[in-house]
């Protein structure tokens, strides 16, 4: 197989040295809008670079996209219309109709299409994942889940972000639909300014909670942070007749106990996503050159994202009304 990338930032050049290394794929072709930073990633990797995006889709049997989140959305049609397999970095598009455009775009071509929803990919919610669907953890009960940063994002970051229930909980409200495979059918968010003023200013908020209502009347709670001093912290509890299983709880978990005499965790905490989440993204890319190849079917497609971003747009729109609202008053707005 022949795979091009568009964006070789971080994530984009990280999935590049994985694609390169798998058995099926013989060639591998990398674009940038800074066309100096691809020839310097394909040097390093012992890859083809070409001079522009448009370039990446010839010649290939499918694309990768890591590039900025204002053009995933037209890079992922142009791969439609160009009848590829895509993969591409959350987000599809800032907005729902961007959304709902692009899934109806990949869905009348045909393609396959994978979203990186990267969590789906990870050792500890698939484990709770199973135990649930195997009847381990009886019948279920409740759902708690933090994502918390080390460290805020910059200042230039947040205005263009679509705010910590879109930018960062969508991660969560997708991972909570995955492993309770249950729909979200209401949301009550609210947040708070304790940090930067830049958070206030672009109208974020850099502490958020929420509560979610599932289709079967099971109560979820989400909590996040822009400013957690102890580490980077993402877990998720679920709860259910028979046993609790608790996802991201290691010796890197970012908690201090307060019993007397308890030393777990005991390792250094996380401080940001990359380091905690790596074997997730390797996964994820490896399992798209088996979607690609007609080998496995997508395991997060733009329409699964879609669903995540409902919850998303419903939980920042209860923030800012100061109720609760309905995933219906958004998916038919």
């Amino acid at each position: 197989m022949r795979i091009g990338f568009v964006g070789v930032g971080r994530i984009g050049a990280s999935h590049a040295k994985v694609v390169r290394d798998h058995p099926s794929v013989t060639d591998v072709v990398l674009a940038d809008v800074d066309a100096d930073r691809a020839a310097q990633v394909a040097a390093e990797l012992g890859v083809r670079a070409v001079t522009t995006p448009e370039d990446a889709y010839v010649d290939v049997d499918a694309i990768v996209i890591a590039a900025a989140t204002s053009a995933h959305a037209d890079l992922i049609i142009a791969a439609a219309r160009a009848g590829l397999p895509v993969f591409c970095e959350k987000p599809v598009a800032p907005d729902i109709a961007g959304t709902v455009q692009v899934r109806d775009e990949v869905e009348r071509a045909g393609i396959p299409n994978q979203i990186g929803f990267m969590r789906r990919f990870d050792a500890g919610y698939t484990a709770a994942r199973e135990a649930l669907r195997s009847g381990k953890l009886g019948e279920l009960r409740r759902v708690h889940m933090v994502t918390a940063d080390a460290e805020p994002p910059p200042a230039g970051y947040v205005p263009h972000s679509g705010g910590i229930f879109r930018d960062c909980h969508v991660h969560d409200f997708d991972i909570l639909r995955w492993v309770t495979e249950r729909d979200v059918v209401e949301v009550y968010a609210t947040g708070a300014n304790r940090g930067a003023a830049y958070f206030g200013e672009a109208g974020d908020v850099d502490q958020s909670a929420a509560l979610l209502t599932l289709d079967d009347g099971t109560l979820a709670t989400v909590q996040g942070s822009r400013y957690n001093g102890g580490g980077y912290d993402v877990r998720m509890e679920v709860a259910g007749t028979e046993a609790t299983y608790a996802v991201g709880l290691d010796d890197h978990t970012a908690l201090v106990s307060a019993e007397p005499d308890i030393a777990f965790p005991g390792g250094t905490p996380y401080r940001e996503f990359w380091s905690r989440f790596l074997p997730a993204y390797e996964a994820e890319i490896n399992a798209f050159i088996e979607v690609a190849d007609g080998a496995l079917p997508s395991p997060c497609t733009v329409a699964d994202a879609l669903e995540g971003f409902y919850v998303a747009e419903a939980a920042t729109r209860s923030r800012l009304e100061h109720r609760p609202v309905r995933i219906e008053e958004v998916r038919t707005a």
